[in-house]
C-alpha cells in the first residue's frame, strides 16, 4: 500500500464515491489505511469497480447504496457499515448534484432536489456519525479524537454564481452546519471541518475544460495557472482526517488554486 500510513485501521465513510472527487477521496484514504465504505446513490457498476481498486492498492473496502437525501436509507447504511466493520471513525460528505436553472425558471422540484442532496444529506449522514461516534467511545489507538467529519463542499458556499441558486444556497448552508456543529462538538473530542473545490478536472464538467476555448476562459479564472486534479482533493482530506490536523475545527480549506483571490482585480478591477 502507498503512502504514510496517518489512518491505519481507521473506518472511513465517503458518500458519493463511485466517481470524480469521491472515488479520489476513497482511493487515497485507503492509501493511508482507512477501510472505507463506498457509497453510491446509482451505478452500483462503478462503486463495484472503485472497490476494486481499492482491494489493488492492498486496502478494504465496501460498497453500499443508499440516497443519502433519504433519512431512512442513510441510518439502513449506517446500520450496515457498523454491522460490517463495528463502528466508524470518517464521515466525508461528498455526495452532490447540480440542477442548474434561471432563477426565474426555476422549479420548487429543482430547489428541493439540489437542497435535498446538497445539504439535508450533510445534515442526516452527519447526525447518524455523530451518534455512532458517542455510542463507540475513544479509541485512543485509533485517534485522538472521537470522531472526524468532513464536509465536501465548494468555493460557492462563498462566491454567488448565477444560473445556480439553489447549488450556492445549499453549498452556503453547509459552510454553517459545519460550522455550527464544530463549534457544539468540539468540546467531546469531534472534528467537523471542510474543504471547498474551486475548479476541478473531473467528468461532470469535461464539456469546460476538454475544448481549448473552455479552458483558456476558466484559468483566467485562476491565478495559479492550472484546473485542479482530484488528487488535490484527497491529499487534504487525508489530512484533515488525520491526528497531524488534530487542533484544527470549524474551518474550511479552499483549494481553488487562488480562485477566492478575485483574479480580475490583479490588473485593476
Amino acid at each position: 500500500m502507498d503512502g504514510i500510513q496517518l489512518l491505519k485501521s481507521q473506518r472511513a465513510l465517503v458518500t458519493g464515491a463511485s466517481s470524480g472527487i469521491g472515488k479520489a477521496i476513497a482511493l487515497g484514504l485507503a492509501k493511508a489505511g482507512a477501510k472505507v465504505i463506498v457509497n453510491y446513490r446509482a451505478g452500483g457498476e462503478k462503486a463495484a469497480l472503485v472497490v476494486d481498486e481499492i482491494y489493488d492498492v492492498g486496502g478494504e473496502a465496501l460498497a453500499i447504496q443508499a440516497d443519502v437525501s433519504s433519512e431512512h436509507e442513510v441510518q439502513e447504511m449506517f446500520r450496515q457499515a457498523v454491522e460490517a466493520w463495528g463502528s466508524i471513525d470518517i464521515l466525508v460528505n461528498n455526495a452532490g448534484v447540480q440542477v442548474d436553472a434561471p432563477f426565474h425558471e426555476m422549479t420548487l422540484e429543482q430547489w428541493n432536489t439540489a437542497l435535498a442532496v446538497d445539504l439535508t444529506g450533510h445534515f442526516l449522514c452527519s447526525r447518524e456519525a455523530v451518534k455512532e461516534f458517542k455510542r463507540r467511545g475513544i479509541v485512543p489507538e485509533l485517534s485522538r479524537a472521537l470522531g472526524k467529519i468532513i464536509a465536501i463542499s465548494s468555493v460557492h458556499d462563498t462566491i454567488p454564481w448565477a444560473g445556480h441558486a439553489n447549488y450556492t444556497a445549499a453549498k452556503g448552508g453547509v459552510k454553517m452546519l459545519m460550522k455550527s456543529i464544530a463549534q457544539e462538538l468540539a468540546p467531546e473530542g469531534i472534528r467537523v471541518n471542510a474543504v471547498s473545490p474551486g475548479a476541478i478536472k473531473t467528468d461532470i464538467n469535461k464539456s469546460v475544460w476538454g475544448n481549448p476555448e473552455g479552458m483558456e476562459g476558466l484559468l483566467k479564472l485562476i491565478p495559479a495557472g492550472r484546473i485542479g486534479e482530484v488528487e488535490d482533493i484527497a491529499k487534504a482530506v487525508v489530512w484533515l482526517a488525520s491526528d497531524e490536523a488534530d487542533y484544527m475545527t470549524g474551518e474550511t480549506l479552499y483549494l481553488d488554486g487562488g480562485m477566492m483571490l478575485y483574479p480580475s482585480f490583479r490588473t485593476g478591477g
